[in-house]
């Protein structure tokens, strides 16, 4: 499922006009990424959780 399928799924189910939900949407994406920017972990009961793991390094070749 796409980000517009999940705005547009929301939109219906809910009433609320596709503009807002994307706002929405958005603004929670944008708060989840800056969280895990900062080596914050996320959990969401009942959803699932955005955990940072550490992993080696790898060599890569050209």
């Amino acid at each position: 499922m796409t980000k517009a399928e999940v705005i547009s799924e929301i939109s219906q189910k809910t009433g609320i006009e596709k503009a807002d939900v994307l706002t929405t949407v958005e603004a929670f994406f944008k708060v989840v990424k800056d969280s895990m920017t900062e080596g914050n972990n996320i959990y969401v009961r009942g959803f699932g959780s955005f955990v940072n793991k550490k992993r080696a390094r790898k060599v890569a070749r050209n």
